[in-house]
């Protein structure tokens, strides 16, 4: 009875092959277990077994071919046989009828424990030796309990197939395949913030096409002007987070389209910067928002940002005091990170990842010198926020950062 031949999953990720070559003419007699043809997945290059013996009826896919997973390449069954069903019939995976192996020399590599075996890996090692032979040709090896160093191979390059192993007889108290027990796990439900988290997430990523811009930035300038205002008072302490801010908020104003959001037929563009602050809590993530920022003093912005980010972290915000903001600002210096890249919050049109202050080696004016350095990065939804427009914002964020002064006018 004919039996088809079909495309097998070579790798964890593949979904297509390309068939390389064929060893064999339509009409020519193949052996179980003899190599035929030749295919490319996305890591390897794998000779392909026939399982069944018979006469090649029909090859289905000429060479340089692309095959999807489970995709019929060909026919094999009796000279003069009816096939015609089977090649209308959509073909399904069928591991049972290919199996594979790499074409490429195995080296001896020094002692090793036997590691898992899974399709598609060229090897196995047993003591100092690495031993060429095809998954079909290991399956019946362990069912066996054959010991493949004492096996020669006739595959290409003395490869052991499954026909090598077909006239030995199975060892005597072959131990049986060990079971190996699942490491534990345990359940956690998402919570609600968690919920939404991933809905809001998932949405933005999915339908907001992000861009990104990073700037360095010397911060030497802000870093002495902060270490000033907090020895001249002690009401509040100023972080540069707070500096950020205002520096952003007074950039924002200058370039609205980053201070506004999409809403399918038209921009929103907001003349007020409603900065939000992402707040890490134990099981989540919250914004909290600081209004009309553009239009408040630092130590002002500090006092109300310190009381926001204590509220969430008790849970106790307002709705009013952690939706609505225009631009969102997520810092992770504390934790030393120097730059990453955040995902925007919608509606909001941009969001700042604000790494850590860095000391640093830095070229200036020809001569290497010390200097504090910080990364941003700004995070656009293309859609409303071009790359011009966001370079432009950073240019205006950084001389604002690195000419402090310009802050308190």
């Amino acid at each position: 009875m004919a039996s088809k031949l079909t495309m097998p999953k070579l790798s964890d990720t593949m979904t297509l092959g390309v068939l390389l070559k064929w060893l064999k003419k339509e009409g020519e007699q193949v052996e179980a277990g003899e190599v035929i043809a030749e295919a490319e997945s996305d890591k390897a290059t794998m000779e392909l077994e026939a399982f069944d013996a018979g006469t090649l009826l029909k090859i289905v896919v000429p060479a340089g071919g692309q095959v999807p997973v489970g995709g019929l390449l060909a026919v094999i069954g009796e000279k003069g046989e009816d096939i015609a069903e089977l090649l209308s019939t959509p073909a399904t995976p069928a591991p049972e009828t290919l199996s594979a192996s790499p074409a490429t020399k195995a080296e001896p590599i020094p002692a090793a424990p036997l590691p898992d075996v899974t399709p598609g890996d060229e090897l196995i090692t047993t003591d100092s030796v690495r031993i060429k032979a095809s998954p079909l040709a290991r399956k019946i090896a362990t069912e066996k309990g054959i010991d493949l160093r004492r096996v020669p191979g006739s595959g290409s390059g003395g490869r052991i197939i499954s026909r090598d192993l077909a006239a030995l007889p199975a060892a005597k108290n072959a131990a049986p395949t060990p079971v190996v027990a699942a490491a534990p796990v345990s359940e956690q439900p998402l919570n609600t913030m968690r919920t939404a988290i991933a809905t809001r997430m998932t949405q933005s990523k999915t339908t907001v096409p992000h861009f990104y811009l990073t700037m360095e930035i010397d911060m030497g300038k802000m870093v002495a002007l902060r270490t000033e205002m907090n020895a001249a008072q002690s009401d509040v302490k100023i972080s540069f987070n707070d500096l950020i801010v205002k520096a952003s908020a007074a950039a924002l104003l200058k370039h609205p389209r980053v201070n506004g959001s999409f809403a399918g037929d038209k921009f929103i563009l907001h003349h007020q910067a409603d900065i939000g602050l992402a707040v890490a809590l134990e099981d989540g993530l919250i914004t909290a928002v600081v209004r009309d920022c553009g239009a408040k003093g630092v130590a002002q912005l500090a006092r109300e940002a310190r009381a926001l980010i204590d509220k969430a972290k008790e849970r106790k915000l307002t709705p009013d005091e952690y939706t609505g903001s225009t631009f969102t600002i997520t810092n992770l210096g504390m934790f030393d990170i120097e730059a990453f890249s955040a995902i925007i919050n919608p509606p909001e049109a941009a969001i700042l990842a604000v790494g850590a202050i860095v000391e640093k080696p830095v070229v200036v004016q020809g001569e290497i010198v010390i200097a504090h350095r910080m990364k941003v990065t700004l995070s656009c939804d293309h859609r409303i926020v071009d790359g011009a427009t966001g370079a432009l914002f950073l240019k205006t964020l950084k001389n604002y950062l690195e000419n402090p002064a310009l802050l308190l006018l």
